[in-house]
């Protein structure tokens, strides 16, 4: 499978070049986005599998160990909700610079991880932070560099499909690269943080390259009045995909980041190992599917998101199995059903945001959307909190409960085909 679209591209940039020749093309404009979205999706989930070294060798309760992975969340949704709009007023590049120079602190602090847990932290807020400016901005950006006049050939579901790929494909190359060196390569609490600034830093020329789509797009007067999202009202998005959205992260944060440490004693000291496998499982079904999830989706029955949850309800049951028989395959098949949810769920929310915003809140709705989904990922914390009181398998067989009630919400508002307000 090829990471990005390769048919012919005409609305692509064409460059002279005194060394290439005057009839070789540079990459589509879209491309030019879509590496720099992978940079930032890999310093996002390089920290995931990665949990059970910091458990094991700084000895950090699992309660601290899971708030690393959840204050993610409290750096990403700021972004999500102020970068979109910010980006739609003042233009995309700066915005997307702003995520690149996240990227860098972020993993630079994470590097620094082995002096103290509050390195972990402020890392993990500034990569949640480059994830959010990625997914706002980075994504509507090549949704935008994905139609007339930048690429007349591709189709309408295009945008969405490519950018869900940046995201899930990047994923997965920063929680392979980052395991792989936890469990065999030299200085793990390092060498994953300095191989992604390095793979960062050339996305500042690329980036500066790229067309602007938004310049000077969005509202006259004090920057707040921007940080309005029109569209968010929408009674669609509201009632469907507000609904729908979290599961495709709880899906995640519990299949490759809890999961792990609850089958210590079926993985013994291949647990790293055991985490990487069931991030890139997940996340590479999850590439894998996306080109055939735009099949799927519906914009009048909302069947792509009602199927995501029920796949993310079936694989936490699996999950559960898996903890309850210890059973690393069946851990793995749970991350198997989890990425096929995760795959349908990016690219139809996706599809309904660009069918539902505006013209002048695309990326401000984006935004909502990823920062709504990205809530699921701290299912982790609040399951390790609530186990002092009760068993894990309990809090999960709940939270299944709480996707089948989700998943008859969605069917309910979808079927009554809600009108544009």
């Amino acid at each position: 499978m090829t990471a990005v679209d390769t048919a012919p591209d005409t609305g692509s940039l064409r460059a002279v070049s005194s060394a290439a020749g005057p009839h070789r093309r540079r990459a589509p404009s879209w491309a030019l986005l879509w590496g720099a979205v992978f940079a930032m999706s890999w310093g996002g989930n390089q920290f995931s599998p990665l949990l059970l070294m910091y458990e094991n060798r700084q000895h950090y309760t699992p309660v601290l160990v899971n708030a690393f992975l959840g204050v993610y969340v409290l750096g990403l949704a700021p972004a999500l909700l102020v970068a979109g709009s910010l980006s739609d007023r003042h233009g995309r590049k700066p915005i997307m610079m702003a995520g690149l120079v996240s990227a860098v602190i972020g993993s630079g602090l994470l590097a620094f991880g082995g002096l103290g847990p509050e390195f972990l932290l402020v890392g993990r807020l500034f990569s949640g932070a480059t994830v959010g400016v990625a997914m706002a901005v980075g994504n509507s950006w090549i949704k935008e560099l994905s139609q007339a006049p930048h690429d007349p050939t591709a189709d309408r579901a295009s945008g969405a499909r490519r950018a869900s790929l940046a995201f899930t494909l990047g994923s997965g190359a920063g929680a392979l690269v980052a395991g792989l060196i936890a469990q065999w390569g030299p200085i793990p609490e390092i060498l994953p943080f300095l191989i992604h600034i390095a793979v960062t830093i050339p996305f500042f020329v690329i980036v500066a390259r790229a067309p602007e789509t938004s310049a000077n797009g969005g509202l006259t007067g004090p920057w707040w009045r921007q940080l309005r999202i029109p569209s968010a009202s929408h009674r669609r998005f509201v009632r469907v995909v507000v609904v729908a959205a979290p599961w495709i992260f709880v899906g995640a944060a519990v299949g490759y980041g809890y999961l792990p440490t609850q089958l210590r004693g079926a993985t013994g000291q291949w647990g790293l190992v055991f985490a990487t496998a069931a991030t890139v499982v997940a996340l590479g079904v999850s590439s894998a599917f996306q080109p055939l999830a735009r099949r799927i989706h519906s914009a009048t029955s909302a069947r792509g998101l009602a199927l995501m949850v029920v796949l993310i309800a079936a694989g936490l049951v699996v999950v559960i199995v898996s903890i309850l028989a210890q059973s690393i395959w069946l851990g793995l098949a749970a991350n198997v059903i989890i990425g096929f949810g995760m795959g349908i769920g990016l690219v139809s929310g996706l599809q309904e945001v660009q069918t539902i915003a505006g013209s002048r809140d695309l990326a401000g709705l984006t935004g909502v959307f990823y920062a709504v989904a990205y809530a699921g990922f701290l299912a982790p914390a609040v399951i390790a909190a609530v186990a002092v009181f009760a068993p894990v398998t309990a809090i999960l067989t709940v939270l299944v409960g709480l996707a089948v009630v989700s998943w008859v919400l969605v069917l309910v508002s979808s079927r009554k085909h809600l009108p544009t307000q």
